[in-house]
């Protein structure tokens, strides 16, 4: 079967990952867990013959969707970001929609709305996303006009600040040499689970530690 095709409606095999991934919300947690796993297993398997989860539209994007709710559906996400799958439109780049816009956007939404949220939970997954996506390639390309309204962050907006303007500084300068071994070896040990062939290197601590992105956790508690 070819995973590239479309039908009629511009419906793409995707799609309908899309529509049971938006079918957690509101569910009880026995069925968004079997839903999330069954979405997982699907994903890997189209990914595995060469389906592109970041293609445009960005409505028919799974990598797009994943991002806007990061939070939901981190899991999901960091596994395509890990599999290799662009963090930008791969059609026409961040001028079209760019990770780094849609996580700082929805990340001020969340703290701004969230009253009994766990808020260092939420910093904790869109730290790891963000370090998934600068993972990936020498150079990060952020998109023209990248600026954040840290309005609604609360009391976490010198954070939000932070990590923004990490993110230029890191597209100013020019890419250092660990930087460089921790995108080459990351990009060896694909396809996913790429934390766990980091942690059977026979390497010190301290090196996996840096090759690791969010090692505090695990995928069987994800999953």
């Amino acid at each position: 079967a070819d995973v590239k095709v479309t039908t009629k409606d511009c419906d793409t095999v995707f799609s309908s990952i899309i529509f049971l991934l938006g079918e957690t919300v509101g569910s009880d947690n026995d069925e968004a867990k079997l839903i999330n796993h069954f979405c997982f297993r699907v994903s890997q398997l189209l990914m595995v013959h060469g389906a592109d989860p970041s293609e445009c539209p960005s409505h028919e994007s799974l990598t797009h969707t994943c991002l806007k709710s990061f939070k939901l559906h981190f899991p999901l996400l960091r596994f395509l970001l890990e599999s290799g799958a662009s963090y930008n439109c791969s059609l026409h780049g961040p001028s079209c929609w760019s990770g780094f816009h849609i996580v700082f956007d929805r990340l001020c939404t969340y703290l701004g709305s969230c009253e009994d949220c766990d808020s260092v939970d939420l910093l904790n997954k869109a730290e790891s996303v963000l370090e998934l996506m600068v993972a990936q390639s020498p150079r990060i390309t952020l998109p023209r006009n990248f600026d954040i309204n840290t309005s609604n962050c609360r009391v976490h907006a010198d954070k939000v600040t932070a990590l923004h303007q990490s993110l230029k500084q890191l597209e100013q300068s020019p890419p250092t040499l660990k930087h460089w071994c921790r995108v080459y070896i990351r990009q060896r040990l694909r396809p996913w689970p790429v934390d766990v062939k980091v942690k059977a290197l026979p390497l010190p601590d301290r090196l996996k530690l840096y090759l690791l992105i969010h090692p505090a956790a695990s995928y069987e508690d994800d999953l």
